[in-house]
């Protein structure tokens, strides 16, 4: 394993280059997620959890400073290459902008697909939970929200309800797996619910 390959050092470069507190929990759901699935999906090794942790969670490290569909994740793969990243990793990351034309191959870089709006829809319903917890948080409730059209209006539905399918997954099943992983590092997260 080198330097590059640890969890720190994609921390590092995640907060070297987001200092949105909220970007920077959407890539630890992302990244919970991307650990809990690789047990399911991938062949559960540490060495398997390590790396699509470090996708799940760099996936979207150079968003808030080059947030366009011209930039994001090309600025980002140019860094990641320069770093000495493997081309595992950044083919995975490119993956996941469905306007990349990269295609999603692997069951990491569909698992990161699966998992990025997803988490990021879950958060938005933990909020509007009196609590803010995501032990509130259940899949109906998330499959309600993605009915209302003015609820996150943001995330792509489309992309949430595709990435399940293109794991070979259940919707419900893959967003009660993705809540179980994120309940996971809820603290951190910010969903814990408030005392």
């Amino acid at each position: 394993m080198t330097e590059i390959d640890t969890r720190e050092a994609a921390w590092n470069l995640l907060t070297e280059y987001t200092q949105s507190e909220s970007l920077r929990k959407h890539a630890l759901a992302v990244e919970a997620c991307m650990r809990a699935c690789s047990k399911k999906h991938g062949d559960g090794s540490l060495e398997a959890q390590n790396l699509w942790g470090i996708v799940g969670l760099i996936h979207d490290f150079e968003y808030e400073r080059w947030p366009t569909p011209e930039e994001h994740p090309y600025k980002g793969n140019e860094i990641l290459k320069e770093r000495g990243y493997s081309d595992e990793i950044r083919r995975a990351i490119m993956s996941h902008a469905e306007y990349s034309g990269v295609s999603r191959d692997t069951p990491m870089e569909k698992t990161l697909f699966a998992c990025d709006e997803l988490a990021g829809f879950i958060t938005a319903v933990a909020l509007i939970k009196p609590s803010k917890s995501l032990a509130e948080v259940e899949v109906k409730s998330v499959r309600k929200k993605i009915k209302d059209k003015a609820f996150a209006r943001s995330v792509n539905r489309d992309d949430i309800v595709n990435g399940a399918r293109d794991l070979g997954v259940d919707l419900d099943e893959h967003i009660a797996f993705c809540i179980e992983a994120m309940k996971g590092i809820a603290s951190e997260l910010g969903l814990a619910g408030q005392s």
